[in-house]
């Protein structure tokens, strides 16, 4: 299965910013790298026409994902942003789930799971994080409360149509900390859903990529990424340095 590698930018740059660290990572990476590897990028909304136009005039081979999406498809919902805006923009992902979404937003299960509906409806692929807080972790609660978070996110959504998103494991007491789950959690994490899903009628195990998420560097991503169990990356802050980013790609071994 390809790899995937995910930069989220999060609440940085302008997107004169963003069109030079987009081109900057361009000119940094292998030619054809990007036949092996699925590399997306997530800027801030303001950023998503300015790289998708670049990507669509220069044909880069580089994805862009939307680091949200609406609950909603349309109506009195100041602020909000929908799938179907997304999809006129041709933006090709959604980060959908986010921790700090969850944490800062109060986003619950329910609404992840509408994003996720609103998402494939418009032909975008939700990449639907989940993870556990450090008292869970602690408390050895963790794994019956990601097992619940993946399953809500899919609620309703048909088999063929799941077989389409990513699933990120992330971590919350991993995400902007320093701290790394290692090698041996995210596998234990991912492994028992993907031991818990299948007896559901709306998964199949060989066709989705499951990755991980929380402090990625290129210290901890040779180890991560070439697990089998572990498909990718969504990487944070090392993403806005071209350098960093570019060590995280490189640490795969094709």
């Amino acid at each position: 299965m390809k790899k995937i590698i995910i930069g989220n930018w999060k609440l940085n740059l302008d997107h004169l910013e963003a069109i030079q660290l987009l081109q900057k990572l361009n000119y940094s990476l292998e030619v054809d790298i990007e036949d092996n590897i699925d590399i997306v990028l997530a800027p801030s909304h303001t950023s998503l026409r300015s790289l998708q136009t670049i990507v669509d005039a220069d044909k880069l081979k580089i994805k862009i994902s939307s680091q949200d999406v609406s609950a909603y498809q349309s109506g009195a919902f100041t602020g909000e942003v929908s799938a179907s805006q997304l999809c006129k923009l041709n933006i090709g992902y959604s980060i959908i789930g986010h921790s700090e979404r969850r944490t800062l937003f109060n986003e619950s299960d329910e609404i992840v799971n509408l994003k996720v509906h609103n998402s494939i409806d418009n032909k975008i692929v939700p990449i639907i994080c989940f993870g556990e807080s450090e008292e869970l972790r602690n408390n050895n609660e963790y794994l019956p409360h990601i097992i619940n978070q993946v399953n809500s996110s899919v609620k309703g959504i048909r088999k063929d149509k799941v077989e389409e998103i990513i699933f990120a494991y992330e971590p919350i007491w991993a995400i902007g900390t320093g701290k790394v789950a290692s090698t041996e959690d995210a596998i234990e994490v991912l492994s028992a859903v993907k031991e818990e899903i299948p007896s559901k009628p709306y998964y199949d195990q060989d066709k989705i990529r499951f990755i991980y998420g929380g402090s990625v560097s290129p210290t901890n991503a040779t180890e991560l990424l070439n697990s089998k169990i572990i498909d990718g990356a969504l990487v944070g802050g090392a993403s806005l340095d071209t350098e960093k980013f570019v060590q995280i790609i490189k640490s795969i071994k094709l």
